[in-house]
């Protein structure tokens, strides 16, 4: 039987909609890490401001006020050899490999979101086949009474409408347990610790080709 695998790709922007830190994990249906790949990309990062909401409250993770610690993680991760400083042409070249070895299914949390990203910045995720948004299956999926129940009971709730909150990090939870730390919102460990998991489940009781219909 041919083996299957999955390209779930992360990103954290910039204030100009580029892409500052890009993060892949190539999975198996098992959920397996076969390759993963962490870079912050040069004329990006360092160069343009990482994305922020001037109208976020202080304490908010994307607000100005939360930046300085957000650079100073960065630089910590370049510090202990983490992250590399790369350029989108290694990143292409990187892909390129990936899709003649593994031929995957490009998945994202937010798919139009990273794919849009990704396009601004020369990053061309439009080699691979086929991709479906990682999101919406999860919400289709996993979204029942019981999820509900989850997130009430422990406060996943959206800031204003007070609905069920179905962001990677609440549904990651949902299937992993409530004592995941919270979603570091760095573009590979959110793609490995997060949104893998996630597939790996969805994949658990789906085939790929009901993966790809639902």
């Amino acid at each position: 039987m041919k083996k299957h695998y999955y390209l779930i790709v992360d990103t954290e922007t910039t204030q100009k909609n580029t892409v500052a830190d890009f993060g892949a994990v190539v999975v198996d249906r098992q959920g397996n890490i076969i390759e993963q790949f962490g870079v912050l990309l040069d004329g990006h990062f360092g160069t343009v401001e990482l994305f922020h909401d001037t109208k976020a409250p202080s304490d908010s993770f994307w607000s100005t006020m939360m930046l300085h610690r957000r650079k100073k993680n960065y630089d910590q991760l370049l510090a202990n050899g983490q992250r590399s400083i790369c350029s989108v042409a290694l990143v292409n070249l990187w892909l390129t490999r990936i899709k003649a070895q593994y031929n995957p299914i490009v998945t994202a949390y937010n798919i139009a979101f990273d794919l849009g990203k990704c396009r601004t910045t020369g990053i061309d995720l439009g080699i691979f086949e086929n991709s479906f948004c990682l999101m919406k299956k999860a919400q289709k999926h996993f979204v029942n009474q019981d999820y509900i129940d989850f997130c009430h009971a422990n406060g996943f709730l959206t800031a204003k409408l007070k609905k069920p909150s179905t962001t990677a990090d609440t549904m990651a939870k949902y299937i992993l347990g409530t004592d995941l730390i919270d979603e570091p919102h760095t573009a590979l460990e959110d793609a490995r610790d997060y949104e893998a998991p996630i597939l790996t489940a969805l994949l658990s009781t789906l085939s790929r080709k009901k993966l790809l219909a639902l």
